[in-house]
């Protein structure tokens, strides 16, 4: 028998999986927390009139039809070409490449109609392009329901 006092251990703490978990903690509490930096900012934004704003001689509107036929500012166009269009806009466009192209397309006009008519803006050099568009209860009275 062996009676001899044994020299006791010392009880060792192990910092690495404690501090394993306080690293998926940080990143765990730095991706859920959210920034919001734009309220630090405190903004008067400006306050505009959309119909006062509105300059009719820089609009060219662009009507496509149903089966892909165009009419450029209410005149039909000869033809369903990107060259035919990009004329017809050149000719419209008073002022110049400030001009915005609207383009009013029927809701069930071919989608490369609608293409057609941003590739001959693109050529004649009009850059600004948009899309007319109606409200669902403008719609609902057009269709009689």
């Amino acid at each position: 028998m062996n009676f001899r006092p044994r020299a006791k251990d010392e009880p060792e703490i192990n910092l690495i999986p404690f501090i394993d978990v306080l690293l998926v903690i940080l990143i765990f509490m730095m991706l859920t927390t959210t920034y919001s930096k734009f309220t630090e900012l405190q903004l008067t934004l400006p306050v505009a009139d959309a119909e006062q704003q509105r300059d009719h001689p820089k609009e060219v509107i662009v009507a496509v039809a149903a089966d892909g036929r165009y009419a450029v500012n209410k005149t039909a166009v000869d033809g369903k070409s990107v060259d035919a269009v990009a004329r017809a806009l050149g000719q419209v466009a008073s002022a110049g490449r400030d001009s915005v192209v609207i383009i009013s397309a029927d809701a069930t006009a071919p989608h490369q109609a609608v293409v057609t008519v941003m590739e001959a803006a693109r050529r004649v050099g009009l850059s600004q392009i948009t899309f007319a568009t109606q409200s669902s209860a403008s719609a609902r009275a057009g269709n009689g329901r």
